[in-house]
């Protein structure tokens, strides 16, 4: 019986962080052995930004390590990179023709970008949605793990399969978000602003790829406040943020003891932070380690990257080749 597909991409842009980990990486490491997965480094979305492509190539590189470091099994999950698949660029072109200008205008992501930067609005920014939509329904992938900020691009991909579908023929399946039916873990900065990113504000972002001595400046400089004033008090969200960061790291014990001492108005901070931080480096040191190795065996990441791309084109294929029969591409 053959398994339902699962779809996810992360940009090389920046360096991965506790939130990717928590957020989608810790899943996909579950999704391998349940699901056909296909994850990939979306490198031609990269480009929207104009980034310094001579960074580019160690930028795929050390996100194909570290998803390798963090539990991704490349014999269980295809891992590929994006421009790889050159059947995604030609699903892009025939998903072109059924986008309009008007929807793709009022993406809250495109109007972001335009407020932020408007000396570059591009025509790869305007179609994202669509290049994404490629990325998912090559596949023909009807489960997609994305965050809040991605579940317009998901809705939009549904509507490009439909009218595909409509005008054309069935191919494609409508795609879902997927989460195991859980609350994604949120992770903030810990700044107490905002989430943690890639490229923005780093000493509030705790990288896979952070040093012990660098997680323990940034976790002992996080935001608190004079304590709680009464037995029981709510946590504030910067507060809180930091419990949860302990509970994803450090022993049920440990967890429990500081929550206490926070209940009971009793809670000293410069313990609390210095008790996280060494857990913290604790459980990033093997992921950092692993991930550096694996970017210095050149060999062993041409290889994981060839027979990514070989697993990915053998699926992009067959739907390219469903895809060309319903429009009549075949002469």
């Amino acid at each position: 019986m053959s398994k339902e597909i699962v779809l996810s991409g992360i940009r090389p842009t920046g360096f991965l962080h506790l939130g990717n980990y928590f957020g989608a990486l810790r899943n996909y490491v579950r999704m391998q052995e349940d699901y056909e997965c296909y994850f990939f480094v979306a490198n031609w979305h990269s480009l929207t930004t104009h980034p310094d492509t001579k960074e580019l190539q160690h930028s795929v590189h050390r996100v194909i390590a570290e998803n390798i470091a963090c539990g991704l099994d490349t014999t269980k999950a295809a891992l590929y990179v994006q421009s790889d698949v050159p059947e995604i660029a030609e699903l892009y072109l025939y998903l072109n023709m059924l986008a309009y200008k008007g929807e793709l205008e009022k993406t809250a992501s495109f109007k972001d970008k335009v407020r932020s930067n408007p000396e570059n609005v591009n025509a790869g920014l305007l179609t994202y949605p669509v290049l994404m939509s490629a990325d998912i329904l090559i596949h023909r992938a009807l489960y997609v793990p994305v965050g809040k900020d991605q579940e317009q691009h998901l809705e939009m991909a549904r509507n490009f399969a439909e009218r595909f579908n409509h005008r054309y023929g069935e191919v494609f399946p409508l795609p879902k978000a997927f989460n195991y039916n859980s609350e994604l873990v949120k992770i903030m900065g810990l700044d107490g602003n905002g989430k943690m990113s890639k490229s923005e504000n780093q000493m509030a972002t705790i990288y896979l790829a952070d040093e012990d001595d660098v997680i323990r400046k940034k976790i002992m400089k996080a935001k608190t406040d004079s304590g709680p004033t009464a037995p029981d008090s709510e946590k504030p969200d910067y507060i809180q943020n930091l419990f949860t960061l302990m509970k994803l790291v450090s022993t049920e014990e440990v967890y429990n003891q500081f929550d206490a001492n926070y209940n009971g108005c009793s809670i000293r901070y410069g313990d609390f932070k210095k008790q996280l931080a060494e857990d913290m480096a604790n459980f990033i040191k093997p992921i950092r380690e692993k991930a550096a190795d694996i970017q210095n065996d050149k060999l062993f990441l041409s290889k994981v990257i060839k027979e990514g791309a070989d697993k990915a084109r053998e699926s992009a294929s067959k739907t390219l080749h469903l895809v060309r029969a319903v429009i009549n591409m075949n002469y």
